[in-house]
């Protein structure tokens, strides 16, 4: 008897047992051909680890204030001159590039397990699949002894 249904594997299987999940540090081009491209990136990553750091907020913070007194003596427009350019801007640049981190570090992690979900369901897809194929070959079975009885009721009738 011929197969009952033929699969045919979807592309996309393929392209996933061949790659990895996409991390933030794939896409930091640190190892790129161009050297512009290869220096811009490593020096803009290494500028990041030092800036974004608490520690750098920290520092920030302090150098900030030693302004602070100056702006006092000028009175309120220049507190909140103050508190809007040198402040504001300086402590919370590296506070961000830290929470920034933090959520590169937690998309990465989700994008990890999404990958492996992923390969999850693709191997369950392929039980599936294996178990569908005994499935057909078992009815096929079926099929075969149940027209063979029919050939053999019929010759026996006849």
């Amino acid at each position: 008897m011929a197969k009952i249904y033929e699969y045919v594997r979807h592309p996309r299987a393929a392209e996933l047992r061949a790659t990895t999940p996409v991390k933030t540090a794939d896409l930091r081009r640190i190892n790129h051909r161009n050297f512009f491209v290869r220096f811009n990136a490593r020096f803009g990553l290494k500028i990041t680890l030092v800036v974004g750091t608490m520690w750098c907020a920290y520092l920030f913070t302090i150098l900030a204030l030693f302004a602070l007194p100056s702006a006092i003596k000028q009175g309120t427009y220049f507190v909140v001159v103050w508190m809007s350019s040198s402040f504001l801007q300086l402590v919370l640049l590296p506070i961000i590039i830290v929470g920034q981190n933090i959520q590169a570090a937690a998309a990465d992690k989700r994008a990890e397990d999404t990958y492996k979900d992923a390969e999850a369901v693709l191997k369950e897809a392929e039980e599936i699949q294996k178990h569908l194929l005994a499935q057909d070959q078992a009815i096929s079975d079926i099929v075969d002894r149940l027209e063979k009885m029919m050939a053999q009721e019929e010759s026996k009738g006849s």
